[in-house]
């Protein structure tokens, strides 16, 4: 019987195991997506009782929905292009990367695209695609929709149509929207010629999240939902005013989030285009870090997370960042450019540990839990 507990296998052995494991899983999956180009073009799932390559993949495989269409959809790209399936066990394209490269495979362009996506996260492909095949502008509409049922988070039937997001219910500032993940298989794998005779159940689904998608170099598409007063004031700024006010719905956003940058750049390092003299802003709490050191540090470290991994790999988080003291304040360290570094939350954790303890660390972590619902 496999083991799967892992509790005392050491850091190194158990790094190593799951980095062999994921080339042994990229192999697996050319091979399956191999033996499902072979099995769909045989047909073989018709003498198994199924009416498509969809319906078996689901019932005789296990595959969810979206695992079934993502690999037929591949499947069937690197039947007409086999590097897709070298570059699958190798590990420079993924399965989401060949289904987002096949809508523009062409014979003339396959070789070139397919390397120009080799190690791209999704993201970046999408972004990739954008700019070699751009989309029109999507024309702004401001719609109300109706308020929640009782019966949970159903779609309500009407729907409208996005160039880019495809079919799906209206927000209230739309600029496109996207479908459900199963209209997404559905309508997918009827335009590509296959056979779904079994339905996908329309249950319920989420309510659609605020989504950017890149149309084209340098724009995007926006499509989020907004409350009733965010919408009056968007009338009210759209009313007759003075020149200069912006009137555009994207202006609108764009002047808005100057706005809230310049605040949350002020109240995170202490951003101003007039600072005051350091000696203003002196402070005997050990802990304070003056705003000239917080700018100078943000900036030297460009507004990412400076941990850096022994292989010289560097975090890339920019998000949830903390100003860390490189010599803790416990052992006396002090507040200057050279001594603070930005940290992510995760890595500002893990540094303190390796410092002070696991423990330790936990044992500070619920006692400011304690405090803050004392207080709250």
């Amino acid at each position: 019987m496999r083991a799967y507990t892992l509790t005392d296998v050491d850091d190194h052995e158990l790094v190593s195991s799951l980095k062999c494991l994921v080339v042994k899983d990229r192999g697996t999956t050319a091979e399956i997506l191999a033996h499902i180009a072979e099995v769909d073009s045989r047909r073989l799932y018709l003498p198994a009782a199924h009416p498509s390559m969809f319906s078996y993949c689901q019932k005789e495989l296990g595959f969810s929905e979206e695992m079934a269409f993502k690999r037929i959809r591949a499947a069937r790209m690197a039947r007409k292009y086999p590097v897709i399936f070298a570059a699958i066990a190798d590990g420079r394209l993924h399965v989401s990367a060949v289904v987002l490269l096949s809508k523009y495979l062409r014979r003339d362009n396959a070789d070139e695209l397919l390397r120009a996506a080799f190690r791209k996260s999704k993201s970046e492909i999408v972004e990739l695609l954008a700019e070699r095949f751009p989309q029109a502008d999507l024309p702004t509409l401001v719609r109300a929709i109706p308020a929640p049922s009782n019966s949970g988070d159903q779609l309500s039937p009407g729907t409208v149509h996005s160039p880019l997001f495809g079919q799906t219910t209206p927000s209230t500032l739309e600029l496109g929207a996207p479908e459900s993940a199963a209209a997404s298989v559905t309508r997918s794998l009827h335009t590509q010629g296959a056979d779904v005779s079994t339905q996908l159940s329309p249950g319920t689904v989420a309510p659609p999240r605020a989504r950017v998608e890149p149309l084209a170099p340098e724009r995007y598409a926006l499509q989020t939902t907004i409350r009733k007063g965010t919408h009056e004031k968007l009338r009210r700024i759209q009313a007759p005013r003075p020149p200069g006010c912006p009137g555009d719905v994207a202006e609108v956003i764009d002047r808005a989030f100057d706005l809230l940058l310049a605040s949350l750049e002020k109240q995170k390092f202490a951003a101003t285009t007039r600072p005051r003299p350091i000696a203003q802003r002196e402070s005997k709490n050990p802990r304070h870090i003056p705003a000239h050191v917080k700018r100078s540090v943000w900036e030297r470290d460009q507004g990412q997370c400076s941990y850096v991994s022994d292989n010289g790999h560097r975090c890339p988080e920019r998000s949830r960042l903390e100003f860390d003291h490189a010599d803790p304040v416990a052992r006396g360290g002090e507040a200057s450019v050279e001594t603070i570094r930005l940290r992510c939350r995760a890595h500002n954790q893990y540094v303190a540990e390796r410092v002070f303890g696991a423990e330790f660390m936990r044992a500070k972590r619920e006692e400011a839990r304690r405090a803050l619902r004392r207080t709250g």
